[in-house]
């Protein structure tokens, strides 16, 4: 009797992550693409967009894209303003010259 149940009970949790396996989005991303989604819902504050695009890669994968992005965005606004990416950098962060 309790292996009926076992069964039944396993049948019903394996429907019910089916169904909500298919409300997901099955395409892979890339993780510049999770990087660049990831900065955008933070700079927006939107909590359920931030959410959802840490867990498209791995967080070692996500921290590295995010870092990568940095980098080239200090590197293009220090050619924009003609400045030393050093110079930029401490400048966004509201750091003191060095």
């Amino acid at each position: 009797m309790f292996g009926r149940v076992r069964k039944s009970g396993a049948r019903v949790l394996n429907a019910l992550r089916a169904e909500r396996e298919t409300g997901r989005d099955r395409r892979t991303h890339n993780l510049f693409e999770a990087a660049a989604a990831y900065v955008s819902a933070c700079a927006e504050d939107d909590q359920e967009q931030i959410e959802e695009t840490s867990g498209w890669v791995s967080p070692e994968a996500l921290s590295f894209g995010v870092s990568e992005l940095a980098c080239r965005a200090v590197i293009a606004l220090a050619r924009e303003r003609d400045e030393s990416p050093r110079t930029v950098a401490r400048e966004l962060l509201g750091l003191p010259a060095a």
